[in-house]
């Protein structure tokens, strides 16, 4: 069965692609390339560059290859810029996704696996949070991540479209095979920063906030590996094309790691004492967001392999390594 990945070129679709393909499926990507790369798609794997509000471009797409489901992982994903450019995300993640629904359900599509973001639950800290917590986004990025939620489950009712939202905590690594990792050089996401000062590629790392109710007094997160991450999307296909119901999932592992604890475990790993720079708080950072992971487990079987901080701080090293050997992207 042919799956239209959306954003297929960029770092947890590639992922994604790369799952499909090795277990014998026909993905197709559709990728504007904006932060994705055409390299990064697997040979034999059909490109399509353009954008998922193009509704013309992608219901071809659907009617040449007969899709009826769609893994959405196209969106824009920093923080602190959705602060800066509200509108824009709101455009790119939520009012492209709105047209990208329109066309699945205008052209036959009948499920949806759909990237969402544990941003939607807002500042947490405390207690890991579960799919029961009510929804409280800082920033407009979560905002726009759970407008699509909305809209997901309106048509769902309406339309009869079946989805998996999986809402994503902090995702790191790169595929145990070297074939794909995060590649984008300008990318925020902590540890490939901190692999990128370990290699002396950044003068220093910043961290964002010493004084938050912490541990140590910077941000903790659940960090899961995007090969794990890979597979909770193939576990959710396989729910929906055996008849199960919709579903809103947290994928993380349950634990937290600080900055300042990640910090440490690159040093480690890399054997580099790279500089540090403490900075005031971004905007729209909750303190800590862990996950309450156990239904994705007992709903849909998931078990992760890769649940190791360290062995996920070496996967993003090696992956910058074959950057530079390669010269960037």
């Amino acid at each position: 069965m042919t799956v239209l990945v959306t954003g297929g070129a960029g770092y947890i679709g590639s992922h994604m692609v790369l799952a499909l393909h090795d277990r014998g499926e026909r993905p197709v990507v559709l990728d504007n390339l904006s932060t994705g790369f055409a390299w990064a798609v697997p040979e034999g794997v059909e490109l399509v560059v353009g954008d998922m509000g193009d509704a013309g471009l992608v219901g071809a797409v659907i009617e040449r290859h007969g899709i009826r489901e769609i893994a959405h992982f196209a969106a824009k994903i920093v923080v602190p810029d959705s602060v800066a450019d509200p509108l824009g995300y709101y455009e790119n993640n939520t009012s492209k996704s709105r047209t990208l629904l329109e066309t699945a359900v205008r052209h036959g599509v009948e499920r949806m696996i759909f990237s969402s973001t544990a941003a939607v639950y807002g500042d947490v800290s405390g207690e890991p949070v579960g799919e029961t917590t009510l929804p409280a986004p800082v920033s407009p990025y979560g905002r726009s991540k759970l407008m699509t939620e909305w809209m997901l489950a309106d048509t769902s009712v309406a339309h009869g479209l079946r989805y998996v939202a999986l809402r994503y905590f902090n995702v790191a690594g790169a595929d145990p095979g070297g074939r794909v990792g995060q590649s984008t050089p300008a990318a925020t996401h902590l540890i490939k920063v901190a692999a990128q000062a370990a290699l002396g590629q950044r003068p220093r790392l910043d961290v964002y906030g010493t004084d938050y109710p912490t541990r140590d007094g910077s941000c903790l997160r659940d960090y899961i590996h995007v090969s794990d991450l890979a597979d909770a999307h193939l576990v959710a296909l396989d729910h929906l094309r055996g008849g199960g119901e919709s579903l809103t999932l947290n994928c993380g592992y349950g634990r937290g790691y600080s900055v300042l604890e990640v910090i440490e475990v690159m040093k480690r790993v890399s054997g580099v004492d790279f500089p540090v720079a403490l900075s005031p708080r971004r905007a729209g950072d909750p303190a800590a967001i862990v996950a309450r992971a156990e239904r994705i487990r007992t709903e849909l079987g998931w078990t992760p392999k890769r649940d190791d901080l360290e062995g996920i701080v070496r996967s993003a090293l090696d992956w910058e390594k074959h950057l530079a050997i390669k010269g960037g992207v």
